[in-house]
Parts: C-alpha cells; structure tokens; sequence
C-alpha cells in the first residue's frame, strides 16, 4: 500500500509538473512576445524564471487538484442533492426539459439579434457572397459553406429583393441549428445523470456569454464547424464511457454525419480529423474494425462532396498561400530584422513570389498583408526551389522563424493577450482601434438596422473596446489563450484520477487547437470551441458511468 501510494505522489507530481512547466512557458514568453515581440532563448534569467515558476506553479496545482478531490468526493454529492430540490421545479418531465432549453437560448439570442439586424455579417462574408452571386468559385473557403450562406442571401433576395432579410434567414437557421445541438446536449448530459446545477449553469453560459452569443449570430463558417465538432465530442465522450455508442446505430449514424460536416465546413477540420484517426485507433485498439468504417465513411463523404462541389462549380483550386502562412511569415521576419541571411540568388528566388512591397507590409501578428500578394503561380511551377530557400534561410536564423511563428499564434496560449490583430485596419463601417476582439461589422450589401440601440452598443463596445482583456480573472474568460489552459487543467485533473474513460473528448479539440497554430493569426473565432464545448468539459468528472443514453 504504501509503495502504491508513494506511487500515485509520484505520479501526481510528474503531470503536475509538466502543465506547470508548459504554463510557465507560455507565461514568460508571451510576455516577451505581447512586449517587445521577441523572446530571447539565449536569455539566462528567462529560464530561471521558468524553473520558479514551475515549482511554484506545481504546489499551487497540486494543492488545487486536492481540493478539486475533496469537493467531488464529499462535497459536490451533498450539494448536488439541495441543489436539485431548489431546481427541481424547474426540470418536470425530459421532454418539457428539453423544450425549455431550446425556447430559453433563442429567447435569451433574440434580444441581440434583433439589436444588431440582419446579424454579424462578417469574416469573409461578402466574398462569399459574392462567390455565389457571380457564379465565379474559388476553394478558399470551403465551397458547402459558400453555398449554404450566398445561397440563402442570393435566393430570399430574389424572392423580395432584400438583402437584409437574405442575411436575417440565414442567421435565424444558425441560431435553431445552434439551440437545437446544444438542447441535445444538454439532454444527453441530463441521461448521463449530471447534476441540474451544472447543466443550468452551462444553458445560461451559452445564452447569455457574449462570445457564444456573437458567433451564434455570425454569418462566419465558425459557428457550424464548431456545432458539428461538438456533436463528435459527444460521440466520442458516448465511445470512451460505457455507453451504448458500438451497438447503437444512432450514435454511429451521428458520428459520421458531424465528423463529415465538421470537414466541410473548415479545412484544418480535415487535418485534425486525420490525425485523430490513427490516434483513436490505437486508444480503442478492441473495436479497430468498427471505427475504421466509420472514419473511412465520414473521409470519403467529405472527398466525395468536395470533389463534385469543385467539379460541377469550376472552383478555382490554385491558392497555397493559405497552406503556407507560417513560411511566408518566416521569410518576412528575416527579410525586414535579417537581411544579410539571403545571399544574392536568394532575393532573387524571394522576389519571384514576395516582392519588395509585399515584403514591406510585414506586421508581427498577422500574416494577411503579405500572403494575399503572394504569387501562387509562379510557386506552383517549381515548389522545391521555394522549399530550398525556406530551409536555407531557416538553417542560418532558426529563432527568428520561431518568433514569426510565435507571434502569430501566441494569442492561443497566452492567456493575458489582447486580441488586437487588425489594429489601423478601416473596414466598411469603422476602423480597429486598440481592440478587434470581434468583426462587429455588417458587411454589403448588408447593412445595420438595430431594432434596440443601446444593446447594438453593448455588444460594439465587446467587440471593439479592450476593456473586458483588462479586468482579472474575468478577461481569462474571453481570452482564446485562458480558455485554453482552463482545458488543459481539467485534462490535466481528469488523467491525474485515471478517468481515460472520458479523456477522448479531448483528442479532437487540442488537435484541432494544434492546426489554428498554424494559421494566419490568432482570433477567438478559430478557437470558439472552447466557449461552445465548455458545459460538456465542466460536466466530464461529473458524467456517470455506465449510464446510456441514446441520440
């Protein structure tokens, strides 16, 4: 006994330590980062700090997991109880329970949506749009989006010759998809016996939150990509627990369809998907031939779609630059601080795609300006030239790629970073100023119709002012990077007390955090599954075991 309890100590203070150290990492350099937009390895007092750091950090993480313990183990039981005789009156039958969710989010969304008429028209959205409208198709943006959302707008446009009433059609489906996929939710967490106060207090966040509320009523690929990935982590969460997920043609049916969707509608879905394939393969080695037919289902649906989508449209596929933002990014960072790392034939082969002006527009935190005047024509004629001189270049300023790369992913890991990407950047109604925590706009042929003034102003002021990143403990609530760390803890909890059972959940939302590292900056919009997800991820060391349920 003692030997296995010296064990467990052991073993605690090995995963404590490393989120510790993982967290003090992300701490101290995107300090340095959000700073003065280098971290300096060579630095000695940055890795003295981080060993401080990181013993602090384990005690404080351990002490929390102890009381984490006790609260689950005595406290939580006792409270649960009162706390379901106080709600009980609330929560009648399942049925009324489940309506009651659905009517209680699109009333508690209304209010807003009608403050800011049509809806957040934003992100892409006019080019879309535009796509649709033109009958001119590109792969830029995934083709089943582009449909469903300049489809909606260009046919009630005809139909009444309104484009306002196009994007307002678009955004009310949005919104019941939404609360449609979260009552599910909430239903499957009611049959997996997790308390009424969780689940109340979850219904409220996605309500009422205002970054939950925003994307719901954002005409962006995000909010549906999210939606489908949410449905898959329930499925996984079904897979992992002793639930009736393998005998269940439902849940087989539903995990095909949101990993398929979940594709669709963002290509880095694809990637992660992907990857989690071999992954899940290997933690549920006994039902190997089982998922095997149902990955195999969801990838071939998502290349049939998008093969026919691309044929029958003429879509143009020849962009890389979306592929290749962090290069584009690392050769841009050595051009302006490290000129003297490209010899005479290197500018040469560097201006063939990036010329000096495209060079010049480099900012630190935001690959936009440079990649969209990259030359996809000439890189597609000889690709391994361009690799060359990557690696060459890289070879001789490695940090420097490194802090390209970091800065325009820190965001997702430093949880005190103020999302001010497009700061000085003039849109359709407005310029960034010192916030652009979200789009806000209403881009044409759209245009702003607030049915409630001084809400319209509630939600300009979340998504423009820098405010709500200044306040403690609540900012971490908005920030992609707090967000992120509050999960990493709960996995970090949940594997410290062996709970494998219900780690699969997990799997998709880090691989997918993995692949929005890569990409062109850091916005809440990427990661909006951390705000979507987070009643099922707070609700996990609640979910009973053995429990079914059925979709």
């Amino acid at each position: 006994m003692r030997i296995d309890k010296r064990r467990d100590k052991i073993r605690s203070l090995w995963i404590a330590g490393v989120f510790s150290f993982l967290f003090s990492a992300a701490i101290l350099f995107g300090a340095r980062l959000d700073s003065v937009e280098n971290v300096d390895v060579k630095d000695g007092t940055l890795w003295l700090h981080l060993a401080a750091f990181t013993i602090m950090f384990t005690g404080i993480v351990l002490l929390l997991w102890r009381l984490m313990d006790m609260m689950h183990d005595r406290g939580a039981t006792v409270v649960g109880k009162i706390a379901d005789k106080i709600t009980n009156a609330i929560y009648m039958t399942d049925e009324m329970a489940d309506v009651g969710a659905f009517v209680f989010l699109f009333l508690c969304w209304l209010p807003v949506f009608l403050a800011v008429y049509p809806g957040f028209f934003v992100y892409d959205a006019q080019d879309e749009y535009v796509q649709v409208a033109t009958r001119t198709f590109s792969t830029h943006h995934p083709l089943a989006h582009v449909l469903l959302l300049g489809g909606m707008i260009c046919g009630v446009h005809k139909l009444t010759d309104s484009y306002n009433l196009g994007i307002a059609c678009y955004i009310i489906f949005q919104m019941l998809l939404a609360a449609g996929v979260f009552t599910f939710l909430f239903s499957y967490l009611r049959k997996k016996k997790v308390s009424r106060v969780l689940r109340l207090t979850g219904l409220v966040w996605l309500g009422l939150f205002p970054t939950v509320v925003m994307f719901t009523l954002c005409s962006a690929k995000d909010a549906l990509f999210t939606l489908a990935l949410l449905l898959l982590l329930v499925c996984l969460l079904e897979m992992g627990t002793a639930g009736a997920f393998f005998e269940s043609k439902g849940w087989r049916i539903l995990f095909v369809v949101s990993s398929l969707a979940m594709m669709l509608f963002r290509n880095n879905g694809f990637y992660a998907f992907l990857v989690m394939i071999p992954l899940l393969l290997i933690l549920k080695k006994g039902r190997r031939g089982q998922i095997l037919f149902l990955v195999a289902c969801a990838v071939a649906g998502c290349l049939l779609i998008n093969g026919s989508l691309k044929t029958a449209l003429h879509a143009d596929d020849s962009e890389y630059q979306e592929l290749l933002t962090v290069p584009i990014q690392q050769l841009s960072r050595a051009y302006k601080y490290a000129p003297e790392a490209f010899s005479k034939e290197d500018l040469e082969i560097l201006y063939e795609v990036l010329d000096e002006e495209a060079l010049s527009l480099y900012t630190p935190r935001l690959s936009d300006p440079v990649k969209y005047r990259f030359d996809n024509e000439v890189f597609a004629r000889d690709k391994g030239r361009y690799l060359g001189l990557w690696l060459r270049v890289g070879r001789k300023k490695p940090l420097i790629y490194l802090n390209a790369w970091w800065m325009t992913s820190y965001g997702f890991w430093y949880p005190d970073t103020v999302i001010n990407v497009y700061g000085g950047n003039t849109v359709f109604t407005f310029t960034y100023k010192d916030n652009s925590y979200f789009g806000y706009e209403v881009e044409l042929p759209g245009v702003r119709e607030s049915k409630i003034p001084w809400l319209d102003e509630v939600y300009r002021k979340l998504s423009l002012e820098v405010w709500k990143e200044k306040v403690p403990v609540v900012s971490w609530l908005f920030s992609p990077g707090g967000m992120f760390w509050l999960y990493a803890f709960l996995f970090a909890w949940l594997l410290n007390n062996r709970r494998y059972e219900i780690l699969l959940p997990f799997l998709p939302v880090f691989l997918v955090w993995l692949t929005v590292l890569l990409g062109p900056t850091y916005l809440p919009r990427y990661v909006l599954f951390f705000w979507y997800a987070l009643p099922l991820f707070f609700s996990l060391g609640a979910v009973g075991r053995g429990t079914e349920a059925s979709p």
